[in-house]
């Protein structure tokens, strides 16, 4: 038995995931819940079922890899690493699904990346025109939803020419931002947040230069080889930097990262890796280490959704609270779907688009019930989907990075000089 499916030894089947898995919640197919699952990636483990076997395909393919299963099982079954693994002999038998390769294929690739990244953000204005319910208009909203608010960006930008600030210290502490792909593609901005708000806490920024794509997305749908090249390089990367912290934007990145260790585990660079992956910490958390610095007034209501994988697997749920509480005038409002996926998971919502809208259904109603006037998430996927989602309902309601809001707040109380 190979380590990945070891970690479902300790099921019992007592049946504490059924309410955490969005699947299982929209169908109440027990094929569709973690535990269901378990059964069928046993049996295809064991030599029971074949790969080619359309209920496995189909329930396997249905899985969100939320992870939200695991902090709540008893037993402590560690999911995800055999999900993965069954996804990859799923791949090896199948052609991964053309809308999967193809997101893949770009991401991975910096000479296809940067060019087709940059005619979608010159589609940005177009896409709000045309962003709605049908299939082509949820994909405009989410192409929408990627864009940054342009009057926050014109005020913080006159803010901080006239606002002067003290560069931080040589002996401050060095963080280097991961950046990623549809990051630094399509949310550029949140990186500019983020170099900001970790300065203005005490932080020295480190440029690291040929990182890119964590593979998180290749992994996810079973394209191992791929996933472990774009790892060691980014494990490269930064190895000419050992001394800062890898501050990472992106909850599912961040779970990737920090997966490294484990990925790479019996490859010349596993000494490299585990060291990188310990390395790894989300925005929020350096931050409220730091305090964080408290910033100007903002009157906003607030819903905080907190992405699946900073909240399930890589178990931060107070820091980014931590962050928006350092906003005065800021309240922020619970709302009943909070713990639960949101259906965007990678490239779920275009290989199982019924499936992700139907989970995205229960979020978009809890969301309206709440009321908020923005919605704080730090995923681009969750910003994508949920934007997505709200716009779909007619709602307008902005989706932002918590940075973000921090990064506002710090502009009115003009923390920042003119760079």
């Amino acid at each position: 038995m190979s380590e990945a499916f070891a970690g479902l030894a300790p099921c019992v089947h007592c049946g504490f995931c059924l309410q955490s898995c969005p699947t299982f919640l929209v169908t109440s197919d027990e094929s569709d819940s973690p535990r269901g699952r378990i059964l069928l990636m046993r049996r295809l483990e064991r030599g029971d079922t074949a790969p080619a076997d359309p209920a496995l395909r189909l329930h396997i393919d249905r899985c969100l890899g939320c992870r939200a299963c695991e902090p709540v099982c008893p037993s402590g079954v560690s999911y995800g690493p055999a999900l993965e693994e069954t996804r990859q002999i799923l791949a090896r038998e199948h052609q991964v699904p053309l809308a999967a390769r193809v997101i893949t294929t770009v991401l991975g690739q910096p000479a296809l990346r940067g060019p087709l990244l940059a005619l979608a953000r010159a589609a940005r204005p177009l896409a709000r025109h045309f962003a709605g319910g049908s299939r082509l208009g949820f994909m405009a909203g989410m192409l929408a939803a990627t864009a940054p608010d342009g009057r926050q960006e014109r005020q913080q930008r006159q803010q901080r020419q006239r606002a002067p600030s003290a560069s931080p210290a040589p002996s401050a502490p060095p963080a280097a931002v991961f950046r990623g792909c549809i990051m630094d593609g399509l949310f550029s901005h949140v990186h500019r947040a983020t170099e900001r708000t970790l300065t203005a806490n005490g932080y020295r920024l480190v440029r690291v230069a040929e990182q890119g794509c964590c593979g998180a997305l290749h992994a996810h749908v079973g394209l191992h080889e791929e996933a472990l090249e774009l790892a060691r390089a980014n494990v490269r990367a930064f190895a000419a930097h050992p001394e800062a912290t890898i501050v990472v934007n992106a909850a599912g990145c961040g779970a990737m990262l920090r997966d490294y260790g484990r990925l790479l585990a019996d490859d010349p660079l596993a000494e490299d890796a585990a060291a990188f992956a310990r390395r790894v910490v989300d925005v929020t958390e350096p931050l409220a280490a730091a305090g964080p610095r408290r910033g100007a007034p903002l009157d906003l209501v607030v819903a905080y959704d907190p992405p699946c994988h900073l909240l399930h697997v890589q178990r931060v749920a107070e820091a980014p609270l931590a962050v928006l509480d350092a906003i005065p005038g800021l309240t922020r409002v619970a709302h009943a779907e909070a713990a639960v996926c949101c259906g965007s998971a990678g490239s779920y919502s275009l290989t199982e688009p019924a499936m992700s809208r139907a989970v995205l259904a229960r979020k978009v109603n809890a969301l309206e019930d709440a009321g908020p006037d923005v919605v704080a998430s730090g995923n681009p996927g969750c910003v994508m989907q949920i934007g997505a989602g709200l716009s779909a309902a007619g709602r307008r309601t902005p989706v932002v990075h918590p940075v973000e809001l921090l990064d506002q707040s710090y502009a009115r109380a003009g923390y920042y000089d003119s760079v």
